[in-house]
C-alpha cells in the first residue's frame, strides 16, 4: 500500500503561482486530474492539504473545498484543515471552534501551515495548543525569512521548531520544506537554506539531531526538498532512511498536472534493488501515516 502524506488540488480551476523558468502562471491540479494521476502511479490514499494563507498561491484552496473533494472521493482522500493562525487575530475560541468543527467532518490533521510568521509566535503558539489538545497533528512549511517567502520561519539550526517541540511534546510535527530538509548536513550554509544543496552530507546535521531527541518530530518527505535529502549522497540516504523508518513519511506535493514526482520511483528502486528493506519501505510508504493519523490501511 502507498499514501501520500502532502497533495493539493481544487475542485474548480483555480490559479496557483507564477513559474519564473517557464515564464508563466500555473493553475492547480484539479481533484479529478489528481485522483486520475494517483492512480496510474499506484497511490492508494492521499492527503489532501488546504492552502488558506495569503502567502501560500494566487488563489486559496479552503478546508470546505477539500472537504467537498473529501466527500467526492471518500475511499481515496484523507483530509486535512488549514485555519491561518491568524485568523479574527489569533483567538482561541474561534480557532479552537472551527478546528472542532473540521474534525468532526472527517479532518486528520492541520496543515500546510505556510503563514509567513515566526515559528513561535503568540498566534503559532496559540494553534498548536489546540491542535494538541485535539489531538490533530501539524504539517508545516519551514520559511528562511519574514517577507519574500512563505511558511512558518526559523532561522538556521531550527531553534523556534526545537522550542515548540519542547512546549507541546503530545502533539505530532510533521516537517517539509527547503530550510527543513537542507538541515541534514552538517556544514549547512546561510545561503543554502532555501535552496537544494548537493554532494555528500556530512555529520552534525541538526535534523538529524531533532529527529533523535524529539519523539513528536517527523519529516515529510514530499517535493524536491525531501527527494533530494534522500537521494544526493545516496549512501547517507539509505543509512538515514533506515534509521529513522519510523519518523518518515512519503509525499509527492503534487499540486500542478504533469508534475514529476521523483521520490516514488527512487524509494521503489532502492526497495526492489534490496538497498532498502521491505520493513522500513512499508512503514515509510504508509504504516507511519496509518498509525499517525488513524485511518484505514485498507
Amino acid at each position: 500500500m502507498i499514501i501520500d502524506i502532502h497533495t493539493h488540488c481544487s475542485l474548480k480551476y483555480r490559479w496557483l503561482s507564477y513559474d519564473p523558468i517557464k515564464n508563466m502562471h500555473i493553475r492547480f491540479i484539479t481533484a479529478s486530474e489528481l485522483i486520475e494521476r494517483v492512480e496510474k502511479e499506484g497511490i492508494d490514499k492521499l492527503v489532501v492539504l488546504p492552502l488558506e494563507s495569503p502567502e501560500s498561491s494566487i488563489e486559496p484552496v479552503t478546508t470546505r473545498e477539500v472537504l467537498e473533494v473529501y466527500k467526492t472521493y471518500e475511499n481515496k482522500v484523507v483530509p486535512f484543515c488549514n485555519p491561518d493562525p491568524r485568523l479574527n487575530m489569533g483567538s482561541k475560541r474561534d480557532l479552537e471552534f472551527i478546528l472542532e468543527e473540521y474534525k468532526k467532518e472527517g479532518c486528520k490533521g492541520v496543515g500546510e501551515i505556510t503563514a509567513n510568521i515566526y515559528f513561535d509566535d503568540e498566534r503559532t503558539l496559540n494553534l498548536f495548543s489546540i491542535c494538541e489538545e485535539l489531538k490533530l497533528p501539524v504539517l508545516f512549511h519551514i520559511g528562511p525569512q519574514i517577507g519574500g517567502c512563505y511558511g512558518l520561519v526559523d532561522e538556521i539550526g531550527l531553534p523556534r521548531l526545537e522550542k515548540c517541540l519542547k512546549m507541546f511534546p503530545n502533539l505530532i510535527f510533521i516537517g517539509h520544506s527547503q530550510p527543513f530538509w537542507a538541515e541534514i548536513s552538517g556544514d549547512l550554509k546561510l545561503e543554502q537554506r532555501n535552496s537544494y544543496p548537493t554532494g555528500k552530507i556530512f555529520p552534525g546535521g541538526r535534523l538529524i539531531e531533532l529527529l533523535k531527541n524529539y519523539q513528536n518530530l517527523y519529516a515529510d518527505l514530499s517535493a524536491y526538498s525531501g527527494y533530494n535529502a534522500i537521494s544526493r549522497d545516496k549512501e547517507f540516504g539509505i543509512i538515514f532512511l533506515e534509521e529513522f523508518q519510523d519518523k518518515l513519511l512519503f509525499g509527492t506535493d503534487l499540486d500542478q498536472p504533469n508534475q514529476e514526482i521523483p521520490q516514488l520511483k527512487y524509494l521503489r528502486q532502492l526497495m526492489e534493488e534490496g538497498l532498502l528493506s521491505k520493513k522500513a519501505y512499508d512503514k515509510i510508504m504508509y504504516k507511519n501515516a496509518v498509525e499517525l493519523l488513524k485511518i484505514s490501511s485498507v
